[in-house]
């Protein structure tokens, strides 16, 4: 029981702070890019949509060439650790946030923020009223992100090496006791998982509905 909570525990720190990391940069990237016109906004803005899909398993292999000895962070000591992983899933949230982001933004009325000017609103409190405006999307960039990389398996894998007392999360622990032969076991972590994403999402979307 105490390994598991610890698995539990270590999961959520994981993929928490990966979501917390990817919307600290993926909201103030997706706003900039929904209220600026520029050259390349639209092959950009291809790019964040191919990234929303990319598969997890390519980014911990390109995260884990990075952070091998041999490779160019090597020296840093990170492959194999919690470090690691929130790396790989920071990569893999971070498109969905600001993908989610930027339509959330861009489905606002195009004059609001002018009018906000207008009425003397600054630049901080017209970001602050559009994001209140946009708090369904951006609640659900949250959760999407957050779906995303609580239930990858194969960048927290590669870069963490699913070492027991150390890298093991839900995932990885599902894949361990699958391949044991443990199907039970499987089945009650795959049902805490389960059921760790529906208390985040449902807080999620509590916030989401607030009238």
């Amino acid at each position: 029981m105490t390994e598991l909570l610890a698995i539990v525990l270590r999961t959520l720190v994981v993929s928490g702070t990966a979501t917390a990391m990817a919307v600290l940069v993926g909201f103030p990237l997706g706003y900039a890019i929904a209220r600026r016109r520029f050259r390349g906004r639209t092959l950009l803005l291809g790019f964040i949509n191919t990234g929303m899909g990319m598969p997890p398993v390519a980014v911990g292999l390109v995260v884990w060439v990075m952070l091998v000895r041999s490779g160019p962070f090597g020296g840093l000591d990170l492959i194999y650790t919690r470090t690691a992983m929130v790396l790989a899933q920071f990569l893999i949230a971070t498109p969905i946030v600001v993908g989610f982001t930027t339509a959330s933004v861009q489905a606002l009325p195009p004059r609001l923020a002018d009018l906000l000017f207008v009425l003397g609103a600054g630049r901080l409190r017209t970001m602050w009223i559009l994001a209140r405006e946009a708090k369904l999307g951006l609640a659900a960039a949250i959760m999407a992100a957050f779906g995303a990389i609580v239930s990858e398996v194969g960048a927290s894998m590669i870069v963490g090496g699913n070492l027991e007392r150390s890298t093991r999360v839900l995932t990885t622990a599902i894949v361990t006791e699958t391949s044991r032969g443990e199907i039970e076991r499987a089945l009650v972590l795959g049902l805490i998982l389960l059921g760790l994403t529906f208390i985040v999402s449902l807080a999620l979307t509590v916030v989401q509905q607030r009238r």
